[in-house]
């Protein structure tokens, strides 16, 4: 087949949309299908790259200063009068191409797609669809964000937030029924969505996926300990993805440190908490260490992608979110793919990957006596630790990247097979 992805963001970009468009197209182009990736550039210029068997087309873009573009590191806070300004414009902004139709025409005219598979509903994710639907080519969409996820990372003030939220629910409803099939990676992102509004397409749950022979349990990379001077017995408490305010890591710091002052302070370096990732929060979190005086026992390790992350995977014995916002979180997947126990937060879709009291424990939101005691149990009890381990394993074997492909492929030959809806749906 001759497959069209277009997603709002892509490599070099790190997050969970980014990740899976990249597993996808890669995996696919893997397969023999030719791949067309249709995504805003990063120097806001048009240019073409062959990128492991996938043609990535990165379109002109303009940059969007509220929000970071996740690969540049964020500049430090401005300082007035002695205190530290909220960061509310970023010089690396998010890119995006604001009026793609006509890039997208050439492109695709020359390219000829059986199928166009659109990531978002961001102006590119709507070009492509109205391309899809003039030229009656099959379109699968894939509804990555909850209303929730945008506007939490957005400086929108909260009594706007839920009218904002109402709106943009309208909004994805009314543009998976543009498709001739959509998916959500989870089952719980789908209800959500169906508790408010009828949806006129078939909508199904696809998980994101992981690649399970990078991401799986194995021996400690001995050059990781040195490379981030880690105490080889210490125990590891890890948390990887974005450091910003939604994710809640700040909850997380502050149970840690009610974990580390109950178990004596002179074995503070026997336990660690490892961040890997960056945003705007870092800076505030590395502060906050600092002032609950355990510094010392959490590092910020920045951004680590591709192999280096399977490995850092492996270095950690617990995996630790508070996030609320997650439609289905690849970084919870990879961790208990990689054999870890995790302890989240119930919120967002997180339920489907941690089993409270099976391979983890689960919590409510704003329970941290509960996310103490849920460290105190798996850090302190190594056969806890084995045995929900092992679970994490099973659990992580359903989301493997195989099953992913298998299942997109097989969605692609029944559009195809099945053809376009009515091209007189096209978006004006």
């Amino acid at each position: 087949m001759r497959i069209a992805i277009a997603t709002p963001v892509y490599y070099p970009m790190i997050n969970g949309v980014a990740r899976f468009s990249y597993n996808l197209a890669t995996g696919l182009a893997r397969r023999g299908h030719e791949v067309l990736v249709l995504t805003p550039s990063q120097n806001k210029k048009r240019h073409t790259e062959i990128m492991d068997g996938v043609r990535v087309v990165y379109l002109h873009s303009s940059t969007i200063k509220v929000y970071p573009d996740q690969i540049h590191d964020i500049e430090p806070a401005k300082v007035l009068f002695g205190k530290k300004l909220p960061k509310v414009f970023y010089k690396h902004g998010l890119k995006t191409s604001l009026f793609p139709a006509e890039q997208i025409k050439r492109v695709l005219d020359s390219f000829r797609p059986d199928v166009v598979h659109v990531q978002g509903s961001d102006p590119l994710g709507i070009a492509a669809v109205s391309y899809a639907k003039k030229h009656q080519i099959p379109l699968v969409m894939t509804e990555h964000n909850q209303p929730e996820v945008l506007t939490e990372s957005l400086p929108i003030p909260r009594l706007f937030r839920g009218p904002v939220n109402n709106a943009l629910s309208s909004y994805f409803v009314n543009r998976q029924s543009k498709a001739d099939y959509a998916t959500m990676p989870t089952e719980l992102s789908i209800s959500n969505l169906k508790k408010k509004h009828k949806i006129d397409v078939l909508v199904e749950a696809v998980s994101n996926g992981v690649d399970l022979t990078l991401f799986k349990p194995g021996e400690v990379n001995e050059h990781l300990y040195n490379k981030y001077g880690i105490n080889r017995d210490a125990l590891i408490l890890l948390y990887v993805g974005r450091v910003d305010p939604e994710k809640n890591l700040g909850f997380v710091l502050r149970a840690f440190a009610d974990f580390l002052y109950r178990h004596k302070l002179d074995e503070l370096s026997k336990t660690l908490f490892l961040i890997v990732g960056d945003g705007v929060d870092k800076e505030r979190l590395a502060g906050e260490a600092i002032d609950m005086g355990i510094s010392l026992s959490v590092r910020f390790l920045g951004k680590i992608t591709g192999p280096d992350l399977a490995d850092i995977y492996r270095l950690g014995d617990v995996f630790v979110t508070a996030s609320e916002i997650e439609t289905q979180g690849i970084v919870l997947i990879e961790a208990a793919a990689s054999g870890l126990p995790l302890i989240a937060v119930n919120g967002g879709a997180v339920a489907e990957i941690c089993k409270n009291n099976l391979n983890g424990f689960l919590l409510e939101p704003g329970d941290k006596e509960g996310m103490v005691e849920a460290m105190t149990r798996l850090l302190t009890d190594a056969e806890l630790r084995r045995k929900m381990s092992a679970e994490s394993v099973k659990i992580a074997d359903s989301h493997s990247l195989e099953r992913t492909l298998d299942r997109f492929v097989d969605i692609y030959n029944k559009v195809i097979k099945r053809g376009s809806k009515n091209s007189d749906d096209v978006l004006q």
